[in-house]
């Protein structure tokens, strides 16, 4: 990169904006932002790519050891997925600004195979990806919990299908993570909201905003759901966002009522708001950057609830763990979501596991039907590495952390 680059590459952007200018029937409306001269580097111990790879295939065999120890593994996946991010931003505001992201995210799962029946049934640890480097990868107890998830594939593939009917769910943080991402991450993106964005995975039923922000009730009081780009070892954690935002956090819903979107520059005045919150992001130096789901998460409950205290409240229902297929129409309301494993729950106490097991709902519907939170032990920080959005599509990375969560009076499915 040379000086004449850069002014090479800054005239033809400047001629670029200039023909779009001819064709814009608004003129664009940025919100304001403060200059900053910063840098910023996602806090890490070691960095990944300076681990040998001898190293990292030794950890993932003595991982597929561990699972293969139960007589009936047929199949073990595992992997370690890094990524670095460097981003340099400079603005016409006054901002120079350079940021390094790191993220690691490890994964495996099981598969168990019943010969005779032809069937087969697997079973995942699914590790929280974070922004942090070698030292997560050594912390999250992959290798403890292979021999577990191995036994736990056999009996999954043993377990009877589930009675359909309506039913109590106690959800784990594995599992919340994703109704939490499409049910609500999805549908408070404000360009889905005024159907700017519509061809990918499509708009929202949180429209129009005025009739929606500060009145609309999404949950019950205890659903309090955050936005966040600040939230330490979170997979959408910056310093600063593309458009030169410093990262923030503000309440999505608040008592269960839906307060504000996610917005950036250019979005802020569309909702009669003065500053953005921080979601423009591009994947790459190359792609546009426009509003992309920040971390989402759900607030702990009180800290005298425990999971064991949500089951004993539960005299028909089911425990749900780990992520498995997913199905949301085109506003983000009606759903339909599997999981990786469940057990099933009789007056109060954790049985036998279940098998074949989805649930459907409305979206106002399941989170007015949340009667209980765990407490701040029991929250976890769940991740996603990909996230779809846009044409051409480009791909982000969030946490939606939560703790186990009731949800009563909920339809059960059996899917086989």
């Amino acid at each position: 990169m040379t000086k004449d680059d850069i002014a090479r590459v800054t005239a033809q952007a400047v001629s670029i904006a200039k023909a779009n200018a001819v064709l814009t029937k608004k003129p664009v409306q940025l919100a304001p932002v403060a200059a900053y001269k910063d840098k910023y580097t996602t806090p890490f111990k070691k960095n990944p790519f300076d681990v040998p790879v001898e190293q990292q295939l030794a950890y993932l065999q003595s991982v597929h050891d561990a699972a293969l120890k139960t007589k009936g593994v047929m199949n073990v996946n595992s992997g370690l997925s890094f990524r670095t991010e460097e981003k340099y931003f400079a603005s016409s505001e006054g901002s120079s600004i350079e940021q390094l992201i790191l993220q690691t995210a490890p994964s495996c799962a099981a598969t168990a195979v019943d010969f005779a029946t032809r069937k087969s049934k697997s079973r995942s640890f699914q590790v929280k990806p974070q922004t942090a480097g070698w030292e997560h990868i050594e912390t999250c107890g992959l290798k403890e919990n292979a021999e577990r998830m191995g036994a736990e594939a056999v009996e999954h593939l043993a377990a009877p299908s589930v009675e359909p009917g309506v039913k109590d769910l106690v959800l784990l943080p594995s599992h919340l993570a994703l109704t939490i991402h499409e049910s609500i991450g999805h549908s408070t993106e404000l360009d889905r909201a005024l159907g700017y964005e519509a061809n990918y995975a499509g708009t929202s039923f949180l429209a129009p905003p005025a009739q929606m922000m500060g009145k609309f009730q999404f949950g019950s009081p205890l659903v309090n759901i955050v936005g966040d780009r600040v939230l330490p070892g979170a997979m959408a954690t910056v310093g600063y966002d593309d458009d030169g935002v410093k990262a923030t956090r503000w309440h999505i819903i608040k008592g269960g009522i839906f307060m504000a979107y996610q917005t950036t520059r250019d979005q802020a005045h569309l909702v009669g708001e003065k500053e953005s919150r921080g979601c423009a992001n591009a994947d790459s130096f190359d792609s546009v950057p426009f509003q992309r789901m920040p971390n989402v998460w759900l607030e702990p409950g009180p800290e005298s609830v425990t999971l064991d205290n949500l089951i004993s409240q539960v005299e028909d229902g089911i425990l749900i763990d780990g992520r498995g297929s997913y199905s949301i129409d085109q506003q983000r309301y009606n759903f339909q979501f599997g999981g990786d494993a469940f057990w099933e729950i009789k007056n109060g106490k954790k049985g036998r596991m279940l098998a074949d097991v989805a649930y459907q709902s409305k979206t106002h519907d399941f989170w007015t039907a949340c009667t209980g939170i765990a407490g701040q032990p029991f929250w976890e920080n769940v991740g996603l590495e990909n996230d779809g959005k846009g044409q051409p599509s480009q791909s982000n990375a969030m946490s939606h952390g939560c703790a186990p969560s009731l949800f009563r009076g909920i339809n059960v499915l059996r899917t086989e």
